[in-house]
């Protein structure tokens, strides 16, 4: 956490220069955070469909010119190219690789879509007094696949993703109103303390992330998640 209190351009500039390629979980409090969905023209507008029927999972909070590797209003100074630390790239539906750039692969009809992340309000939840179990334990939040049906829009179809966070049953409440107040970066959770009612069978697997302690007195509480395209790109 020795970077966590720069600048989002200072942030941005180290992940460039491949200084950092891990989760930015506890970095630049106070900031919103957000996914970055990159999908050919073809299928942008289904995508943007299905963010506009889906916006808990899917919060758009700009999207790029075709080919732009720029943006006009949620931040200057951006290469969506090279500015977040690692990318997952799919083909025919099928995650096929992981990098730190994408220089060598992007294309001229490239749209970029940025999905509000749930990071964003793990500042004002610790404001409150609520521990953010992955920070303490330095790993990345767990978020699981779950039989929530997403409201489809063309071939894009699928079920949500959630992310998961341990919160003691007294500080529930408070978790609730915290978020709600946030609904670009997700808003209130979508399911708290039954984890099978939403198709999740074993907490210490998690379909993405990594696994953390959930104490007595505490709950798992699950929030949409901005990992949900990956749960749902066109094959």
């Amino acid at each position: 956490m020795e970077y966590a209190n720069l600048s989002p351009v200072e942030f941005r500039h180290l992940v460039r220069q491949g200084q950092f390629t891990g989760p930015t979980s506890g970095y630049c409090p106070g900031y919103t955070q957000a996914n970055l969905i990159i999908v050919p023209q073809a299928d942008a507008f289904d995508f943007l469909l299905l963010a506009q029927r889906n916006p808990r999972p899917c919060p758009v909070l700009e999207v790029a010119d075709v080919g732009s590797r720029q943006l006009h209003q949620f931040a200057q100074d951006v290469d969506l190219a090279n500015d977040f630390p690692r990318y997952r790239i799919y083909r025919d539906g099928q995650l096929v690789q992981e990098v730190t750039s994408l220089d060598d692969i992007w294309r001229d009809d490239f749209v970029a879509f940025l999905i509000g992340c749930s990071f964003s309000f793990e500042a004002e939840l610790m404001d409150a007094g609520i521990e953010i179990r992955h920070i303490t334990e330095g790993v990345n939040v767990p978020m699981y696949d779950t039989n929530i049906e997403l409201h489809g829009a063309g071939k894009i179809q699928g079920q949500m993703v959630v992310s998961m966070r341990p919160i003691p049953g007294s500080q529930i409440a408070k978790a609730v109103e915290v978020t709600a107040a946030m609904p670009r970066v997700h808003g209130a959770p979508i399911q708290i303390g039954d984890p099978q009612a939403i198709g999740i069978q074993d907490l210490n697997h998690p379909d993405y992330g990594d696994p953390v302690t959930i104490r007595p007195g505490e709950y798992p509480v699950f929030w949409p998640c901005g990992v949900t395209p990956q749960n749902v790109v066109p094959k």
